[in-house]
């Protein structure tokens, strides 16, 4: 209970008779027969405000109406903040569901992840659908602090959900990112036969479906954006970065062309120069791929088949041999990292 004596006279129209938020709202929410009002914490100076303006009015807006409305239960919940424990600012912080949406957050996950936000059904469960946070959500149970609204772990629930999809599904929710202007590649040069065949590999390693077109453009582009830092540690700066790539291309000119013998192969390369697999692999996926980190890289290899495969080798090589520098190609092309 607040008691009158501590609010402060208030205004409740503008000087030229445009109704303020508090005498708005408190219209709204009798013609609308509101039955519980629900609002973040900032707003608990409005509400005995609210509570004043209801009496005043009677509960209706008509003083002949003969039905009159009950009083809502009011309830506040706990301020966002961000990870300075600032709270969330549409001036300052990514707060617009348009945002996450053309991020690629699945709308599943969105809707999880706000529920939890000062709330649980405990025992520690985090993965609800709708049904049951409607279930089980108890305003009682809502924290009073402050909730942290963390992207890293929307990411985590995106991916989550991402990975629990079919491919059906996870095919269309994909198809905006692509095509142009999402994608890297032009619309002609998608192969939807080469996408059924790496969708349940980037299924199993995206959180957002914006990962997607970066971790697949070697599919479909004739010419690789190099990763820069990626080029110059893992080939640049590896000594043995030409010989893993020479050996490499040898091989692969007989070799039959499955994925494990494409897997033997390299591993028996890394064998013969003493080095573990994970490092022979790092400079042949870069020449591949552009990257260091995607899809699988021998079902990769195999999918691409074994002319482009052979060809990005062998530029690769030829880029070691000029000392060439990914910045100033893709700066050229407007692909700077």
């Amino acid at each position: 209970m607040v008691e009158n004596r501590v609010i402060e006279d208030f205004a409740i129209m503008k000087a030229n008779n445009a109704p303020l938020f508090v005498l708005a709202n408190t219209v709204d929410d009798i013609d609308m027969e509101i039955t519980h009002v629900i609002r973040g914490e900032e707003h608990l100076p409005n509400t005995p405000k609210v509570i004043l303006l209801w009496q005043a009015l009677d509960g209706k807006l008509n003083p002949t109406d003969d039905s009159q409305r009950a009083l809502p239960t009011f309830a506040h919940l706990p301020l966002l903040v961000n990870e300075k424990r600032q709270k969330l600012s549409k001036r300052r912080d990514k707060v617009a569901v348009e945002d996450y949406r053309d991020q690629g957050i699945l709308p599943e996950a969105m809707v999880n992840y706000l529920a939890l936000l000062g709330w649980g059904p405990g025992n520690d469960r985090e993965f609800l659908n709708l049904e049951e946070m409607v279930e089980l959500f108890d305003l009682t149970k809502v924290n009073l602090a402050p909730a942290f609204f963390d992207e890293k772990k929307l990411a985590h629930f995106s991916g989550t959900y991402i990975r629990e999809l079919d491919i059906d599904r996870f095919t269309l929710e994909a198809k905006p990112w692509l095509s142009f202007p999402r994608a890297t590649w032009a619309d002609a040069d998608f192969d939807p036969n080469i996408w059924s065949q790496i969708a349940a590999l980037i299924k199993e390693r995206v959180a957002t479906f914006s990962e997607i077109p970066p971790m697949v453009e070697f599919f479909f582009l004739n010419e690789v954006p190099m990763d820069t830092d990626s080029w110059n540690k893992a080939v640049m700066s590896n000594e043995s970065a030409f010989d893993i790539l020479e050996k490499a291309l040898d091989y692969y000119q007989e070799c039959k062309w499955e994925t494990q013998i494409l897997h033997d192969g390299l591993s028996n390369i890394a064998d013969s120069i003493g080095k573990k697999l994970g490092k022979v692999q790092a400079p042949l996926r870069i020449a591949i791929t552009g990257r260091s980190v995607g899809p699988p890289l021998f079902e990769s290899m195999f999918i691409l088949g074994r002319a482009k495969v052979l060809d990005r080798i062998s530029l690769a090589l030829e880029r070691v041999k000029a000392g060439y520098s990914p910045t100033e190609l893709n700066q050229s092309k407007g692909l700077e990292n």
